[in-house]
């Protein structure tokens, strides 16, 4: 007999299978589409004059799509944006702070680059999430610091560099060549970075790094850079290089801190040994200058005295030529004024019986105390006394 589905087949009505039971729906069922179309255009057709599709209604929804499309084209640019406006993907020109316009799109559009803002990357460290101490710590990236000096020492360089778009005024066309021609802008500035930080450092010895040159190595950190993004065309101004920590690697630090206190300790003890030399070698010299111009003037004061008394005595010499006689009673009489100026004197008249004589006179002691003997000069025979 053959088998019919009518009503469920010989198991009974409906959609059943032979055990009693249909297929059951698993998940929400999809939307219908001729549906939703179909309850769309009702609701246009609503909002139509007449309830139905007429030119007026189709102009008016056209003119309304115009007028969104239209309104579309208003964009405002935040203080540190700058608009750069693209007609069909080609750049036409910049966009200033405030509200503007352009054509909607698909004729024009618009990017709005953090232009005015300056970037701060850092190369050699790395801020991490720290739970211990709920906030952000500093690590360093070995990889990116350790660098090679000219002397074949290793110097571990922690630096950050501070960049922005070029403005307007540096190069009209900077914010195209930033946002067109380099594709990883950030990624570019840290290479860059890092490879004129390495060209620098191998062109110098360890020992200024350290110390002095930090100025010199930053500036040309900096021109390095500029050239080369200037030559790939990226519209990006380098504003400074600041080198944050200079060190030898954390393996040798300890060592070369010995070394270095070594080398400040010579250099402190040539310094004292220079400021005794400094102090002592003038005062030597000042008393040796000081000797020999003693000597000289004693020099030149016996041979000025010497002269003086040989001229003194040829002068002499030729009046004695002259008179012989009265030159040596003179001479004689010069010579007992200047051994007799200074004695004293006593003159005694009287005749020879010695009549009122007293025996014993003390005329050491009556006679007046003297000064001091004048000199030749001052001693002068009176009237042939001392003769």
């Amino acid at each position: 007999m053959p088998w019919k589905n009518q009503g469920g087949g010989p198991w009974g009505s409906g959609p059943k299978g032979p055990w009693g039971s249909g297929p059951q729906p698993v998940g929400p069922r999809p939307p219908d589409l001729e549906d939703l179309l179909r309850r769309a255009q009702d609701r246009l057709q609503q909002l139509l004059p007449g309830g139905h599709f007429s030119s007026a209604g189709i102009v008016l929804v056209l003119v309304a799509v115009a007028l969104i499309w239209l309104m579309s084209g208003f964009f405002r640019v935040q203080s540190e944006e700058v608009g750069v406006v693209l007609r069909f993907g080609k750049y036409v020109r910049d966009a200033e702070p405030g509200l503007r316009y352009h054509w909607p799109y698909p004729i024009e559009t618009v990017l709005l680059p953090k232009a005015l803002r300056v970037s701060t990357l850092s190369i050699g460290m790395t801020l991490i999430d720290d739970p211990a101490r709920r906030g952000r710590t500093m690590r360093d990236v070995p990889e990116e610091s350790l660098m090679l000096t000219g002397d074949e020492n290793i110097v571990d360089v922690d630096f950050t560099v501070l960049w922005r778009i070029k403005p307007n005024s540096v190069d009209p066309k900077g914010v195209a060549n930033f946002l067109f021609n380099i594709q990883n802008p950030e990624g570019t500035v840290k290479a860059v970075a890092e490879s004129a930080m390495r060209e620098v450092v191998g062109r110098s010895s360890i020992q200024p790094i350290l110390t002095g040159a930090r100025t010199s190595i930053e500036q040309g950190v900096q021109e390095t850079m500029q050239k080369t993004l200037d030559s790939y065309g990226s519209g990006i101004l380098v504003q400074q290089v600041q080198m944050q920590k200079v060190d030898p690697p954390s393996q040798v630090i300890d060592s070369f801190r010995d070394v270095q206190a070594a080398r400040a300790d010579l250099e402190r003890l040539q310094n004292e040994a220079q400021t005794y030399a400094n102090r002592v070698v003038p005062e030597a010299r000042g008393r040796a200058s000081q000797i020999i111009q003693a000597a000289e003037g004693y020099k030149q004061q016996a041979v000025a005295e010497a002269k003086g008394q040989s001229a003194r005595f040829l002068q002499v010499y030729d009046e004695y030529k002259k008179a012989p006689e009265v030159t040596r009673e003179r001479i004689y009489l010069e010579t007992m004024e200047r051994v007799l100026g200074g004695s004293e004197k006593l003159i005694y008249s009287g005749g020879s019986s010695g009549q009122g004589v007293v025996p014993y006179l003390p005329l050491n002691e009556l006679a007046p105390r003297r000064a001091p003997g004048p000199t030749t000069s001052q001693a002068q025979p009176q009237n042939g006394s001392t003769r």
